[in-house]
């Protein structure tokens, strides 16, 4: 998109997220590359003054609470010619009608991976340690574990199973590298060659779920990894095995992962769960083997701006004629979130 002018551009998300995304010096390089408007952000693009900036846009930069980019609001929005989302995935926000115009989409979901893979190899850190159950046990009764009760702690040659070398999954390995961690891979998309690359062994799901002490998920949440560990998978997992998801709560049969933690055999920390929140009256509030987290683990606070200087090198990237560095294709969308 080089020109001798800047492009004009329009935020269109949820207005609170916007001064962590863009603080003031990012939001200052952002307008020396776009004419934009930073007290005008989009919610309604029905609304009046929102169709009249819609409709000399070129670029949108979206975020959560972005309203969906269906045909009535591409129409209004004619001169559109790229979508930079701040955020990560993309997949419910655009539909056909942007696909058919030919209007570039980038995402920022790679710079969010980072620190879901942060928060996964902290809990799994925490996990081989038994911290879990190690708290509850000193919280009752104030005395340290015999060497006896922690024979079997430790995070040496512990087997991490990871399931889906997602950009999440990917950096996670990336981080697990300097850990004398066993890591497994269950990616049916990841070839031999790659899960070698990224120091992982290759192996169908069944086989990482029997051989894994703790399983993390990194799957996309599509049709195909709907309750993708249901009952008789969630079987597989050995006894007092973790399991860590960071994901979406639709990969796991959520009534049969209740039974196996009602039970005590197994233990969770759980970012996202389904439904989410989870009802007040769930036993999984109160369980001292679950950690629930309220989906934290994803670009909070300080690391929005990380997003939002994706957003802003796209835009640069565009003005100058360049490729998008974090594009999205259409394709892409088979086997991505």
């Amino acid at each position: 998109m080089p020109s001798a002018q800047l492009p004009r551009a329009v935020f269109a998300m949820d207005p609170v997220h916007l001064p962590l995304l863009f603080p003031p010096p990012l939001m200052a390089r952002l307008r020396q590359t776009a004419e934009i408007d930073p007290a005008l952000v989009v919610r309604n693009p029905a609304d009046r003054a929102a169709a009249a900036s819609l409709a000399g846009a070129e670029v949108l930069i979206t975020g959560w609470g972005c309203p969906g980019l269906d045909a009535d609001t591409l129409a209004v929005a004619p001169r559109l010619r790229a979508v930079l989302h701040a955020a990560g995935s993309v997949r419910s926000l655009i539909g056909d009608a942007l696909w058919e115009r030919g209007i570039a989409v980038s995402s920022a979901v790679t710079a969010n991976a980072l620190p879901v893979a942060e928060y996964t190899l902290a809990m799994i850190l925490l996990a081989g340690k038994d911290f879990f159950t190690q708290r509850e046990r000193y919280r009752t009764t104030h005395t340290p574990p015999s060497p006896a009760e922690t024979s079997a702690i430790g995070n040496v040659g512990r087997r991490v199973g990871v399931v889906g070398a997602s950009r999440v999954g990917r950096r996670l390995m990336e981080l697990l590298r300097p850990f004398d961690f066993e890591v497994l891979l269950h990616d049916p998309y990841a070839s031999v060659s790659e899960a070698a690359a990224l120091g992982a062994e290759p192996l169908p799901l069944e086989d990482l779920l029997r051989r894994s002490d703790i399983v993390t998920l990194h799957a996309p949440d599509i049709p195909e990894t709907h309750h993708l560990l249901d009952r008789a998978r969630l079987a597989l997992i050995r006894d007092g095995g973790v399991l860590i998801n960071t994901s979406r709560g639709a990969l796991v049969d959520h009534d049969a992962l209740t039974e196996e933690l009602v039970s005590g055999r197994l233990q969770a920390v759980l970012d996202v769960t389904e439904p989410e929140p989870l009802p007040a009256g769930s036993p999984l509030y109160r369980l001292p083997n679950v950690v629930l987290t309220p989906h934290i683990a994803g670009s909070l606070g300080n690391e929005l701006e990380r997003l939002g200087r994706v957003v802003v090198d796209e835009l640069e990237r565009l003005v100058a004629g360049l490729p998008l560095a974090h594009e999205v294709r259409l394709s892409d969308l088979v086997r991505v979130a």
